[in-house]
């Protein structure tokens, strides 16, 4: 283990990679538990897939990626709040729609370019995809979503459990939908490079429908949902190192294991109380 402490304080890109995943592992967990309340968590999927086409189309351009898939995202995120609140097109069908035809534009930019060779790194991620500047940029967004999930914690609550009393009371609950929609657009951008498209809406879905099974306040899955998801992360990070499979899919698969122990956990718990 020390080894493997030592590899990854010595190597640079191991370090920006661990940097860049701590904190994109917290957004996502914070984010998490008001999206899967809300019913929302696939959209973390459906940006992802919006992602991949913008990142794909700016690397055949030869445009700046995280210049072009920052805007491009967010909104795309807006477009789904408006899409699925003022239409008959609703929820999970407005997110189908957005993001198979992001994925296919994606993939049609990458084959006709002749840059298949890159495909695999944009759907599942590569540590070795992360640069300098990503880590600049991915740092500053990140700090950004984390500074702005605390300050209007108690407004995301609100509107997470009753979004009709907090209208009743004043809240302006569309603005912070869209508060929301903007944080997880900035985290799924960001997550994307190491996690890839396929993958990053684990990080959103899995901590906190984990927390969820041992703990019933916000307050204490928000806060299970940020340790687990750090915890997993540097573990699949680990695990992607020893055994050289791929980042992103050693995470995942923590994750998985992560969900069944506090599963098991959660029915134990149940059954004392009965």
């Amino acid at each position: 283990m020390a080894d493997v402490i030592s590899a990854f304080l010595n190597t640079p890109i191991l370090m920006r990679a661990l940097l860049v995943g701590i904190l994109v592992s917290l957004c996502a967990a914070l984010l998490g538990v008001s999206l899967v309340l809300k019913r929302y968590s696939m959209i973390g999927d459906g940006l992802s897939h919006v992602g991949f086409g913008a990142l794909a189309i700016a690397a055949v351009m030869n445009w700046a990626p995280m210049a072009v898939a920052v805007p491009v995202v967010i909104a795309a995120a807006f477009l789904l709040l408006r899409i699925s609140s003022s239409s008959r097109i609703k929820g999970d069908s407005a997110i189908a729609l957005i993001s198979t035809g992001a994925l296919a534009l994606g993939v049609m930019a990458v084959s006709v370019s002749g840059m298949n060779s890159d495909l695999d790194s944009y759907l599942f991620g590569s540590i070795l995809a992360i640069s300098e500047g990503d880590v600049v940029i991915s740092v500053v967004l990140a700090v950004l979503v984390l500074v702005l999930f605390v300050f209007f914690y108690n407004k995301i609550f609100a509107i997470t459990f009753d979004e009709n009393f907090a209208k009743a009371t004043g809240t302006r609950a569309g603005m912070y939908n869209m508060l929301i929609a903007l944080l997880t657009a900035l985290t799924i951008v960001i997550g994307m490079r190491m996690m890839g498209s396929m993958l990053i809406s684990s990080l959103i879905i899995f901590p906190a429908l984990c927390s969820m099974r041992v703990f019933k306040s916000f307050r204490s899955v928000t806060v299970c949902s940020a340790i687990i998801s750090v915890v997993t992360f540097i573990a699949g990070m680990v695990i992607s190192y020893e055994a050289g499979t791929p980042s992103g899919a050693s995470i995942v698969c923590v994750n998985i294991v992560c969900f069944a122990v506090f599963s098991a956990i959660g029915a134990i718990i149940r059954r004392n109380r009965a």
